[in-house]
């Protein structure tokens, strides 16, 4: 029973110091100790304005006003101590009084923004939950990790996608860039994975995944506009199916050796095929105990240092490799951040792919007829 009204106690006391316009209140003792110490030869009285002002930048209306009050009645007696003039005392007075309602007006809009920021952040997160579904750690035979960062840190969302599933052909993954950025990106982005997560679990044919989202991307984007992806699958023990749309190409990681898989013929965006008449081609690469893949999109090759050089990927890469995901992609992450100085300005995303030291995959029959080498039309 004694309890709770020390438990209140605690906690309206630490409200209090949370909510102490503390700077204000030093500056404000500060202009008055050298008020004190000039003596009435020179006036200090108008700085103390600055209490208020910023007050309004640190803390809510009421903690201005506190301020306001206080800077008033210590310049009251700071006027009667420095003999300042009736009239000339009024007019700092009004000063003050006038700077702490716009500072307590200001303050109160700054409180109204940030909620409807935090609002909007709380939605973003929600749509990068639904859109950009968490990956678990292993899927399939497969460990997996994954990093994602969005040049705009305030909406957590871009143009950049991913998503691995485990379907009844094998697990299957797409990573991709949509051209273009903000809203227009992000509905592009959610069209993309909606439909890939549809056709991967559909379609026993790799490129007919691939068909399915070109077909939806020509019926509902621009002439204009296109995604670049890498659609990738595990058909069997010991081989990966990888079609490449105009993307980067993914990197291999073999005995800590790191070699780029380059298309064999390479193909259009997503989008785009209809333009160029081109089809995209099926690559398959043997993918055994502890070889590793890297896909990424453009934010990450394309970010630059202070001397306008390109983030050496395949080099952090081949510094980083290790037999856990999440620590390899990790450490890039955090080189990439160091090398463009802290902010990336391009949507960036990472996707390790790594297949366990004697892992034993289990495969069904139906995708033991879908890997092939060469160019194919769905």
């Amino acid at each position: 029973m004694s309890k709770a009204p020390h438990h209140g106690r605690d906690h309206w006391s630490r409200r209090l110091v949370a909510t102490t316009p503390v700077l204000p209140i030093l500056i404000v003792a500060a202009i008055v100790l050298v008020d004190l110490v000039c003596g009435p030869g020179m006036t200090w009285l108008p700085l103390l304005a600055v209490g208020p002002a910023l007050a309004a930048t640190t803390n809510g209306p009421r903690g201005v006003l506190w301020v306001g009050l206080l800077t008033a009645v210590l310049g009251a007696i700071l006027g009667i101590h420095d003999n300042v003039g009736e009239r000339e005392l009024a007019v700092v007075l009004a000063a003050l009084m006038a700077v702490t309602l716009a500072g307590s007006l200001a303050s109160a809009l700054r409180g109204r923004r940030e909620r409807v920021l935090a609002a909007v952040r709380s939605v973003a997160e929600a749509a990068q939950h639904a859109l950009l579904q968490p990956v678990p750690a292993t899927v399939g035979p497969f460990q997996v990790a994954v990093r994602y960062s969005a040049a705009a840190a305030e909406a957590r969302i871009g143009g950049d996608l991913y998503a691995l599933v485990s379907t009844p052909y094998g697990v299957r993954l797409i990573v991709g860039d949509v051209r273009g950025k903000g809203l227009p990106a992000v509905g592009t982005a959610a069209l993309v994975l909606g439909v890939f997560r549809e056709a991967a679990y559909d379609e026993p044919d790799l490129l007919a995944v691939v068909a399915r989202i070109e077909r939806s991307l020509a019926r509902n984007l621009g002439s204009d506009d296109f995604v670049t992806a890498v659609v990738a699958g595990y058909p069997g023990a010991g081989q990966l199916e990888v079609v490449n749309c105009g993307h980067a190409p993914p990197l291999l990681v073999r005995d800590r050796v790191v070699v780029p898989v380059e298309p064999d013929r390479p193909a259009p965006p997503l989008g785009l095929r209809t333009l160029s008449g081109e089809s995209p081609a099926l690559q398959v690469l043997p993918f055994s105990d502890g070889d590793q893949l890297l896909l990424y999109t453009d934010g990450v090759t394309e970010a630059r240092d202070h001397d306008r050089e390109f983030y050496p990927l395949a080099d952090g890469l081949a510094r980083h490799t290790s037999d856990e995901p999440v620590h390899t992609v990790s450490a890039l992450h955090d080189e990439l951040l160091a090398h463009v100085g802290g902010r990336l300005h391009d949507d960036a995303a990472l996707l390790l792919l790594r297949m366990p030291d004697s892992a034993v995959a289990t495969v069904p029959r139906a995708a033991s007829d879908t890997g092939r080498i060469g160019s194919c039309s769905p």
